[in-house]
């Protein structure tokens, strides 16, 4: 996903919505409008103006989000509900995402978590069959129409993600009951991810099937594919932050972080630094002092973020980050606490402070540095 916009909170959870959620939105209203109406019109002997497909096309295609964003409330407040912080929750192409600020602890908290959704989707499938058989019985022509699809929609959203793929909701729930009879997370972990590869797996030939074998079914077989190739990165994406997680166990802030940062004056340009201490190191992290004194700290991003133009007049203490805007942690901080509030935080570092004085830093890349080189000492 990529950027998101702000629209406000629901239960105090941050409601955004990414960029990419108004090309699915425009796709849906227009195929809700064009198709979806003008055939439930004719197939019921309705007269309908083409005003009025359009407008319900809009009205159903929000309807159809709020019942995603529902979706993700549901697992949000369980989540909540269980002691996991929730970020924020984004609509985006593929429909939404909570953001979650740390993993379930125990089998039956995922479990519970990962059910949520599906079953608030067949609640409201529910609901709007209701709602359908009502309007039909009195004739409402639009609302048995609108509710009519919406019924259908939530009931396969909620069969779509009950689908044992890992990180689709099914995926989740078989990975809660394998950690739960076994014990082993990573295990369990690892089930769910095959299963996750071998869904994605059949979904992209299942579209390559459609696409050349089934007359008309260009369309569906490209969709197809297209979820295919997104699963299969959503797998790898989040099987490795569970490896990440799983690794830092019994690991501190101060086992992972990066020791004896160089120190350079304030008052030396960027170009300065870049010729005569950058490539004579391996540290990604400068700290920026005045005399014995600490101001801040300098990382290699914020060097890449001055344009090379500015080098020549922007100074190390122009571009660190001061010491009273640091985030920091302590020594004996459990390693992967470290890691959600960099994650919570949106933060590539922190600070590891001990009596009032800078020890080192925890850099995001050497954490999964760190995490590499203890599996190839396993291996």
């Amino acid at each position: 996903m990529g950027r998101a916009i702000q629209l406000g909170k629901i239960f105090g959870i941050p409601f955004r919505l990414d960029y990419s959620w108004f090309l699915i939105f425009i796709f849906i209203t227009v195929l809700l409008s064009s198709s979806y109406f003008p055939d439930f019109a004719k197939e019921n002997d309705y007269s309908w103006s083409p005003a009025a497909y359009w407008i319900l096309g809009l009205i159903t295609s929000l309807l159809f989000f709020a019942s995603v964003l529902t979706h993700e409330l549901a697992h949000s407040v369980v989540g909540i509900r269980s002691g996991i912080p929730v970020k924020s929750i984004t609509l985006f192409f593929f429909g939404g995402v909570a953001h979650i600020g740390k993993e379930a602890s125990r089998p039956t908290t995922e479990l519970k978590m990962a059910a949520a959704g599906p079953l608030s989707s067949m609640a409201l499938a529910a609901l709007f069959y209701g709602l359908f058989l009502l309007s039909n019985g009195f004739n409402i022509e639009y609302l048995a129409a609108l509710t009519w699809w919406l019924a259908m929609i939530n009931g396969i959203l909620a069969i779509f993600n009950m689908i044992p793929g890992f990180p689709l909701d099914g995926g989740r729930v078989l990975r809660s009951i394998v950690w739960l009879a076994t014990g082993n997370y990573m295990r369990a972990t690892r089930i769910a991810t095959m299963a996750g590869y071998g869904v994605s797996y059949l979904f992209i030939l299942g579209g390559i099937f459609m696409l050349f074998f089934l007359r008309g079914g260009w369309f569906n077989g490209l969709w197809f594919i297209f979820i295919g190739f997104f699963l299969n990165s959503a797998v790898r994406t989040t099987y490795r932050q569970s490896t990440l997680r799983d690794s830092l166990k019994g690991f501190t802030a101060q086992d992972v972080m990066t020791r004896d940062l160089p120190s350079v004056p304030r008052n030396i340009t960027i170009r300065e630094l870049v010729q005569r201490q950058l490539f004579a190191t391996s540290s990604q992290c400068f700290m920026v002092s005045d005399g014995e004194m600490v101001q801040g700290l300098l990382t290699l991003h914020q060097i890449k973020d001055v344009p090379k133009e500015y080098w020549d007049i922007t100074t190390t203490g122009q571009a660190m980050t001061p010491v009273e805007n640091l985030k920091m942690v302590r020594p004996g901080d459990d390693a992967i606490s470290v890691l959600e509030r960099m994650d919570e935080e949106n933060l590539n570092q922190v600070t590891v402070v001990r009596e009032g004085r800078i020890i080192g830093m925890v850099l995001r890349d050497n954490l999964i540095r760190f995490t590499q080189r203890l599996r190839e000492l396993k291996a």
